[in-house]
């Protein structure tokens, strides 16, 4: 039976999907990274420790693990895991996107770079670090723009700016995150900035698989709610896609240019992408698939799921239906309303009630310290839906999330007590 080493950081919701597309494919599993998940607390022999943010320590660990257990794939589930598994794929000598391809993906200077270099459409940037004076660089920029890490995702760190105050703000604002994660996240990070123009329009996502070095798209995702700033949180996505079927295409054909500008030859391809009257812009191509729970909405013309797909291209082995399932699915990912500590979530049971509604998760937990965008990383939770139509899964995400009610409590006693969030 084929091993598969999948790289699992401990915030990551990807993990229970790819478990769950391993055992129907056929392929063992193990689990690495820095602390074992709660799914596989029955199966501890299932996990390797194993540093995810050093690959000087981390390629020695899987090369000795592999003595034992050899590894066939080796898939990470974010940015910064994916160019580990490319790194650990290549020190083992298995099948892989180059390293330069995977990282050019995650980092978004070098992908913006690579992309204007093969004339696709790109607004204009510039990348500066964070201990220079943000009243020098603001005469380098023209408003409105777009402060963003060069390495983070999820939206975090992510900030529009339209002037020169807000400017300044957001620019401390970034500096003093990347300040303070952890030392090796912090090194992962970096110490700089992309700032580039803001592209108004309508956002996508789209999901795809590349073969050979053929793309092949999965599923469009449609995201209703204006994502205009100052902040990017993202809530709904929506597949089908609404926008005219040839519209549809040209996105398809300007995330397949930008992975092939990246160097992107096999796998799993996720893109963010805004469309406007003047042209089809790629802001995000990652060489990963969706994260989030999104996946779980995508079910394929054989009954397979996403992880399943990418599984199966992964061992080599015949894909089947890459059409997606009839009807319409969809994904809310609860924001956090207020930064605080999460005594608890109500009307859960009426949320789930709504009609259409498959699932709802808490991912976070009571006593969990929670932190909105822009300095956040995570979700309170996800809510998944499915109906005929896409407008009637955007309707039942939005009453299921109607219904929720978030009481937090402040960090400090100074700033009052309880607060109650209908969010």
């Amino acid at each position: 039976m084929a091993h598969l080493l999948l790289l699992l950081p401990s915030m990551s919701y990807r993990g229970e999907a790819f478990l769950g597309a391993a055992n129907k494919v056929g392929v063992t599993l193990t689990v690495a990274g820095d602390a074992p998940p709660d799914f596989l607390e029955q199966s501890p022999d299932r996990f390797l420790t194993l540093d995810l943010y050093t690959p000087s320590t981390a390629i020695p660990t899987v090369m000795e693990f592999a003595k034992s257990s050899p590894i066939d794939v080796v898939l990470g589930v974010n940015d910064q895991t994916a160019v580990l598994a490319s790194t650990i794929s290549e020190a083992l000598g298995l099948a892989a996107n180059s390293i330069d391809s995977v990282r050019a993906a995650s980092n978004k200077l070098t992908m913006r770079n690579l992309l204007q270099k093969a004339g696709l459409p790109c607004p204009g940037f510039i990348m500066v670090g964070i201990d220079e004076k943000p009243e020098d660089v603001v005469q380098r920029v023209t408003f409105p723009c777009v402060l963003k890490p060069l390495t983070l995702s999820g939206s975090c760190g992510v900030i529009r700016a339209d002037d020169q105050a807000s400017f300044k703000n957001a620019f401390i604002r970034i500096s003093h995150l990347l300040q303070t994660f952890e030392r090796p996240e912090q090194e992962v990070a970096g110490r700089q900035m992309l700032i580039e123009d803001f592209i108004p329009g309508i956002e996508v996502a789209l999901e795809g698989l590349l073969t050979k070095n053929t793309f092949h798209p999965l599923a469009l995702f449609d995201k209703p709610d204006p994502l205009d700033g100052p902040y990017f949180e993202e809530t709904i996505y929506v597949t089908p896609s609404r926008l005219p079927n040839d519209t549809q295409a040209r996105i398809t054909e300007s995330l397949a240019k930008a992975a092939r500008a990246i160097g992107l030859r096999e796998g799993p391809v996720h893109g963010e992408l805004r469309i406007n009257d003047q042209d089809i812009w790629v802001i995000e191509v990652a060489a990963r698939s969706i994260g989030g729970k999104c996946s779980r909405m995508l079910e394929f013309g054989t009954g397979k799921s996403l992880e399943e797909l990418i599984l199966l291209h992964a061992l080599g082995r015949d894909l089947p239906s890459l059409e997606l399932v009839t009807g319409a699915g969809g994904v809310m990912m609860i924001p956090i309303p207020q930064e605080g500590i999460l005594e608890r979530v109500e009307g859960q049971e009426e949320a789930q009630r709504v009609p259409g509604v498959e699932e709802l998760v808490m991912t976070a937990k009571p006593g969990d310290q929670l932190i909105p965008l822009p300095e956040g990383k995570r979700y309170l939770g996800f809510i998944m839906a499915r109906g005929a139509q896409a407008e009637e899964v955007e309707a039942t995400l939005r009453e299921s999330h109607r219904r929720l009610t978030v009481v937090m409590k402040p960090q400090t006693s100074s700033a009052g007590g309880q607060r109650i969030f209908r969010v």
